[in-house]
């Protein structure tokens, strides 16, 4: 998949129920939280920011993003529509957004976390190059890439 078939777009009030209709597999459903639940995190919370992953003109995935206190920023709540995995979308939309985030002026890394059982992710981020720092955040593994 090449990075121009996926593209991240804001969350807009325009886009926003494409977002929350995105569905995983029924044994995923254990590791990530509906993304209304993401986008309430977003609106109420004041850490992260929602974005969409089209395909074309489809909502094919979510991700969030946000800055801890050290300037790392965090990638989070990511969901790839049942209908759009194991295409390539999940590792596109990962790619993208660490490239815009690690752009970011003072930021030392790029980080996030998952469920130690969830090893779909584990070897996707993995091979991305993140590396697990012995950190936990919850009942989450936590990984950082740095360039």
């Amino acid at each position: 998949m090449t990075s121009d078939l996926i593209r991240l777009e804001p969350v807009t009030a325009g886009n926003w129920r494409d977002c929350a209709a995105l569905t995983v597999h029924e044994e995923q459903r254990r590791f990530v939280a509906d993304v209304t639940y993401y986008l309430c995190m977003c609106t109420y919370g004041d850490t992260w920011q929602p974005l969409a992953a089209y395909r074309g003109d489809t909502v094919a995935g979510f991700a969030i993003w946000g800055v801890d206190d050290d300037g790392s920023r965090w990638i989070g709540g990511l969901v790839v529509d049942a209908k759009h995995q194991r295409q390539g979308v999940g590792r596109e939309l990962v790619r993208q957004l660490r490239e815009r985030l690690i752009a970011e002026p003072g930021t030392p890394n790029v980080a996030l976390s998952y469920q130690p059982a969830n090893v779909g992710a584990r070897a996707l981020y993995l091979s991305m190059g993140f590396a697990e720092t012995g950190e936990t955040e919850d009942d989450e593994v936590i990984a950082r890439w740095t360039p």
